[in-house]
């Protein structure tokens, strides 16, 4: 039950802050802005691996659960177990959220940005989920985010795409952390690719792992 517990703690945690940081942006007129909160986000991600990566594997996203099945690094029958957990996380925190700030009207929703059209928002949103997922798969040891290198690589990439993806989709990457915020805030619109497109883009840098890797792979 251990890794349970961390990844509901974990996932609370990043939702929380990754979340909270987006409303707060927004109620306050940017006084965090468009830098503060991509580091927010890769920030939480580094310390929440830091602290469960040796008891859960810090997967705190479906599409990464996912994707360690898929590389046979991770037991199928886990997966469901680990995606209820990440769950219950995201909606806590969510729920927290609304509580704290009702008056922001996203709570942090994944949302393309106006004009940018839904299946450009999915082709990248697939693209920054496979970047993320190369690196999650080479610097971690089975399904185990472990170390310095695990945290700050993780941590920096997320950091990244969030930088330079945020504006044009919120560079989710994750279908908990978009479906969690959008059903309590009601911003349903476009939710589709946010679900679809980082198990398609973790899938892809699995497969990816087999053209440049002979060993400890898939």
């Amino acid at each position: 039950m251990k890794k349970y517990y961390a990844e509901i703690i974990g996932t609370f945690a990043m939702i929380f802050c990754g979340c909270g940081a987006i409303a707060i942006n927004e109620i306050t007129n940017g006084s965090i802005g468009h830098v503060g909160v991509a580091a927010t986000w890769g920030l939480i991600v580094m310390a929440m691996i830091y602290a469960f990566g040796e008891i859960s594997g810090a997967h705190f996203n479906p599409a990464v659960t996912f994707g360690f099945a898929i590389a046979k690094k991770f037991d199928w029958k886990e997966v469901p177990k680990y995606i209820i957990a990440q769950s219950i996380g995201a909606f806590l925190a969510c729920l927290l959220l609304f509580f704290l700030f009702p008056e922001s009207t996203t709570l942090g929703s994944s949302l393309p940005a106006d004009g940018f059209e839904p299946y450009k928002a999915f082709v990248l949103e697939l693209m920054l989920t496979f970047f993320l997922m190369v690196v999650i798969i080479n610097v971690s040891t089975g399904s185990k985010e472990i170390g310095t290198m695990a945290a700050i690589a993780v941590g920096g990439v997320i950091l990244l795409e969030a930088m330079f993806a945020g504006p044009m989709t919120k560079a989710s990457m994750n279908p908990i952390r978009s479906l969690a915020p959008a059903l309590v805030s009601g911003n349903l619109q476009h939710l589709w690719l946010y679900l679809t497109a980082p198990f398609i883009g973790s899938f892809l840098a699995v497969f990816s792992c087999k053209l440049v890797k002979d060993e400890q792979c898939c």
